[in-house]
């Protein structure tokens, strides 16, 4: 059986981790941030996670866990 491909756009958008959940990174963050309040700024900079019902798709994309 052929090697499987690895969705190259999502994997640079989410992280699986070690317990095999995924994190994705939020979108607002690169430009137009002076009338952004610090702390929107500041939640922004953090992952957030991905809901259970996407996750079946995601690590299809996904097959080797990148």
């Amino acid at each position: 059986m052929p090697k499987l491909k690895t969705n190259r756009s999502l994997a640079k958008r989410v992280k699986i981790t070690k317990r095999g959940k995924v994190l994705h990174y939020r979108a607002g963050k690169s430009h137009i941030l002076t009338k952004k309040r610090s702390k929107r700024k500041r939640h922004l900079r953090r992952p957030g996670l991905i809901s259970q019902a996407d996750i079946r798709n995601i690590k299809r994309l996904l097959p080797y866990g990148t």
